[in-house]
């Protein structure tokens, strides 16, 4: 059976399914902007209930020396992804910057380890036709947000699935001051975290 890993961005899953017999771990990853380790249950916050995640710990692995690679999303992913220290990364800060061609993802690594590999939620650092692109990156498959500007608007016109738009029956009206020509949502129909989820559940259960 081929094993497959997801990395989920605003989540970041990597989720392999292994052979009974292979040691090799399934890896769920989960990255969370703006949320800190001691917002969680299973690093012992006692105010807010974070029940589903404190079980992942359980059966997981809790990581209790570890640190974001920068302050900010995109740095912070690029170090994730490649490995590399912020200085030596290729993105720096949030600006537009893509991976290159020659940049090796641990998506790229696992994937050559025999797990097939997807991605749900915020990407940061390319976009479906330049360089950066995530399939381009390791991934098998792909939903969600190119970059940070886009994820913005939690109720946007269009996700990406793969290298093509995902429209959404969302009504945002044109507004040349957002980087994408698009304003606040006017007709809230479908929230963005709730697609994704559902991608994402569709493509464990699919690859199981």
């Amino acid at each position: 059976m081929m094993r497959f890993t997801v990395l989920i961005a605003f989540l970041i899953w990597l989720t392999p399914l292994a052979h009974a017999a292979d040691p090799r771990p399934n890896i769920v990853f989960i990255l969370a902007d703006d949320l800190g380790y001691g917002d969680l249950g299973c690093y012992g916050q006692q105010q807010i209930k974070t029940p589903n995640i404190d079980r992942l710990a359980t059966e997981g692995l809790r990581f209790t020396q570890a640190y974001a690679g920068a302050t900010v999303c995109a740095p912070s992913r690029c170090c994730l992804m490649t490995g590399l220290h912020g200085g030596h990364a290729r993105i720096r800060g949030n600006k537009r910057v893509a991976l290159q061609a020659t940049d090796v993802t641990v998506a790229d690594v696992l994937k050559r380890a025999g797990y097939a590999t997807a991605l749900f939620g915020k990407w940061g650092l390319g976009q479906a036709d330049d360089a950066g692109s995530p399939n381009k990156h390791g991934f098998d498959f792909f939903f969600g947000y190119a970059d940070q500007t886009h994820a913005h608007n939690y109720y946007p016109t269009y996700l990406w699935r793969n290298d093509q738009k995902f429209p959404l029956p969302n009504v945002v009206p044109s507004n040349p001051a957002w980087k994408f020509g698009q304003g606040v949502a006017t007709e809230k129909k479908a929230w963005s975290h709730d697609v994704i989820a559902g991608q994402a559940i569709d493509w464990l259960k699919a690859n199981h």
